[in-house]
C-alpha cells in the first residue's frame, strides 16, 4: 500500500456503499467529487455540526467528537487498504471530523464560519510544520486523521488571534 500511487480499485459509488467503512471515510459520497474532494468533504461538516450542536451537551459534543476520530482511524485505515493508497484524496472523514472540531469552538456566525473553513483548508492544503512531516512519515489511519487534527490546531489558534484583536 502507497500515499500516493496507483488504485488497486476505482472509488465508486458502487464501492463507497459497498461497505460503511467506506461510506464514512468517503463522507457519505462527497470525495467522491472529481475536483477538491476534500472541500467538499469539509463541507460535509457543516450540516453534521448545525444538526448536531444544539442537541448535545458542550461535554457529550466533544465525546462525539474523541468517537468519530478513533472510528475515523479505523474507517479510514480499511479504506486505504482497500484502495490500495494509504491517503487517497477522496478519504476525507478526517476532513469532516476536523471541521467539526474547529467549528466547536467557533464563534458564532456566518463570517466566523466562513473564515474557520478557508483557515482549515489552507491548512490542510499547504501543511506548514509539523503538519506536512506527520503527512510523511505517519501512515495509515491514525496518519491521515492526526495530519488533519494538525491543521484544525492551527486554524483554531488563527481564529483565536484574530477574535482577541477585534473590539
Amino acid at each position: 500500500m502507497t500515499t500516493s500511487g496507483e488504485l488497486s480499485v476505482k472509488p465508486s459509488l458502487q464501492f463507497v456503499l459497498s461497505h460503511p467503512a467506506h461510506l464514512l471515510s468517503f463522507g457519505f459520497g462527497s470525495g467522491l467529487a472529481r475536483k477538491a474532494p476534500g472541500t467538499f468533504g469539509t463541507l460535509v461538516a457543516f450540516p453534521i455540526y448545525w444538526y448536531l450542536a444544539p442537541r448535545l451537551s458542550d461535554e457529550l459534543f466533544i465525546l462525539v467528537l474523541i468517537w468519530a476520530f478513533a472510528i475515523g482511524v479505523w474507517v479510514c485505515d480499511k479504506t486505504g487498504k482497500a484502495l490500495g493508497v494509504a491517503d487517497y484524496g477522496g478519504i476525507v472523514w478526517d476532513e469532516i471530523v476536523a471541521m467539526l472540531l474547529v467549528l466547536f469552538f467557533t464563534p458564532p456566525g456566518w463570517l466566523w464560519a466562513l473564515l474557520a473553513f478557508a483557515l482549515f483548508r489552507f491548512f490542510d492544503i499547504v501543511k506548514p510544520p509539523p503538519i506536512r512531516y506527520f503527512d510523511s512519515n505517519w501512515h495509515g489511519g491514525l496518519g491521515v486523521m492526526f495530519d488533519d487534527l494538525l491543521a484544525a490546531g492551527y486554524a483554531l489558534l488563527c481564529l483565536s488571534i484574530i477574535k482577541s484583536l477585534l473590539p
